[in-house]
């Protein structure tokens, strides 16, 4: 009977302990701000889209009161970036325990879900089930390049 209780201790302290590390995407949304590039694209049939090099990257600013915007830009090569007045404006709301960035420009409106953020990875879902990998996008260091 002491071993069965101390399994079952064991098993119930194990399924607390997952969960107990990993923040929901809520609480880490300041991470959101920043330059954020696209890794790949997973499609619900399982495909995936890899993208090595990117022209454009996201710029996404998020305030205190849970809104935000993104916006298009093009890293140049002396660091500075290439952008236009452009930008999508958004709302961060919660929908059964779900995250999502709510989208509005004059031409549409439409919702990403934030599937997971940390410090440097991003996924994002959209209302076609695709999925979205980010990562930080990290500027090409031309004095390194230099060097070797």
């Amino acid at each position: 009977m002491k071993r069965a209780n101390t399994i079952m201790i064991f098993l119930v302290c194990l399924s607390i302990v997952p969960t107990g590390c990993t923040p929901p995407p809520g609480e880490q949304l300041h991470h959101l701000n920043g330059y954020w590039e696209i890794e790949k694209v997973e499609f619900p049939d399982g495909a995936v889209r890899e993208y090595d090099i990117n022209t454009t990257i996201d710029y996404m600013e998020i305030t205190a009161d849970s809104t935000g915007f993104r916006k298009k830009m093009q890293p140049r090569i002396d660091g500075g970036y290439y952008t236009s007045d452009d930008r999508e404006d958004f709302s961060v709301t919660r929908e059964n325990d779900r995250l999502f960035l709510r989208y509005h420009t004059p031409l549409s409106t439409w919702k990403e879900e934030v599937i997971s953020i940390t410090e440097d990875r991003l996924i994002l879902r959209n209302a076609d089930n695709l999925n979205y990998l980010y990562k930080r996008y990290e500027p090409l260091d031309l004095e390194s390049l230099r060097e070797e």
